[in-house]
């Protein structure tokens, strides 16, 4: 198998692997969850020691970047067992992770002696009342205290991901360029998706594009096109005065399907091959079926084949599917 790469039949390179540990979550927010909510039973769920064999399977076939997604990852029992060897694993360019901050504070430096390299943390409002609307359940001063503590911490980057709803929170794109200019962070808006039935407010109306929010940002700040690439979908500026970069995550406005690099493993073990569709392999019976490294590998390269071209989202349409970014993984 040496050599071997994930190609799909567009020829696109799959080296990015975004691995949901988890579909529990401390926080409920509307925009992905209902309040509510039904969890998969436990015994559904891989194994830390079944995840790491499935990345480290990646790895071997090209995948130098691993994302850590939930739910919230770190709510995951034991997670510093996946995360420490997963920093360890030969051939992993970037170890990075996705977290709503609610346990930062304690796991901050723990998570950067492991060789997290970069985090992103999802904070939609700097007033705490809001943001206790948005969550349902979070407290806006346990996330910033993380975010402090991260910064103290010393990660490469730290990127926070804010979703603008109208009618809901878009005063506050201004406030938070302020305070990741102030604190030398990064932060990406991105174009909420249609992967769920939660909500209680009309998506066409209440959407906002990249494009809306960038005009709002530059009334204030300047911002010029930036030559660093994440190797995710988000487009960067540069914001003037700085060393902060402002992300645009586009799925709806700037569709960024043609370059897409990236495949999903849901937390029981389900390979999405992409965001809004269901071309899917489970790859669980693998892993309980005493099944070769070689014939997993196998699996995950023919995989490659049913990765679909795009995902046709709509917003005057319902979801196309039914689930919710928990399952999904971030």
């Amino acid at each position: 198998m040496v050599n071997k790469q994930l190609v799909d039949q567009f020829g696109r390179r799959v080296n990015y692997l975004r691995l949901s540990v988890t579909d529990r979550c401390d926080y409920r927010c509307v925009y992905c969850m209902a309040e509510d909510m039904t969890f998969l039973p436990r015994e559904q769920i891989l194994t830390l020691e079944e995840q790491l064999r499935i990345c480290s399977n990646f790895v071997d076939l090209g995948v130098e970047k691993i994302r850590l997604t939930g739910g919230e990852p770190l709510i995951r029992r034991n997670i510093m067992a996946l995360i420490e060897p997963l920093g360890a694993l030969e051939g992993l360019r970037e170890l990075v992770l996705t977290t709503n901050g609610s346990m930062l504070k304690s796991l901050a430096k723990p998570l950067k002696n492991a060789g997290v390299r970069r985090i992103n943390v999802s904070l939609d409002s700097l007033k705490a009342d809001r943001f206790k609307q948005i969550t349902r359940t979070g407290k806006l001063e346990v996330v910033l205290q993380g975010i402090e503590e991260s910064i103290e911490a010393g990660f490469e980057r730290i990127k926070i991901n804010a979703i603008i709803i109208k009618g809901r929170n878009e005063d506050e794109i201004i406030p938070l360029i302020q305070y990741v200019k102030e604190r030398g962070l990064d932060i990406s808006f991105i174009e909420e998706m249609p992967l769920g039935t939660t909500l209680a407010y009309d998506r066409a109306e209440s959407f906002m594009s990249s494009v809306e929010l960038r005009r709002v940002i530059e009334q204030e700040y300047s911002l010029t096109a930036s030559t660093k690439d994440s190797g995710g979908p988000a487009k960067y500026f540069d914001l003037e005065g700085s060393n902060t970069r402002v992300g645009f995550i586009s799925p709806h406005s700037n569709n960024f399907c043609s370059t897409c690099n990236r495949v999903r493993l849901t937390s029981d073990g389900r390979l999405l091959l992409c965001l809004g569709n269901e071309h899917s392999v489970d790859l669980r019976p693998l892993l309980r079926q005493q099944h070769s490294d070689d014939e997993i590998k196998q699996v995950l390269m023919d995989a490659m084949n049913i990765k679909p071209e795009r995902h046709h989202f709509d917003l005057n349409e319902k979801p196309q599917i039914v689930r919710f970014m928990n399952m999904t993984g971030g």
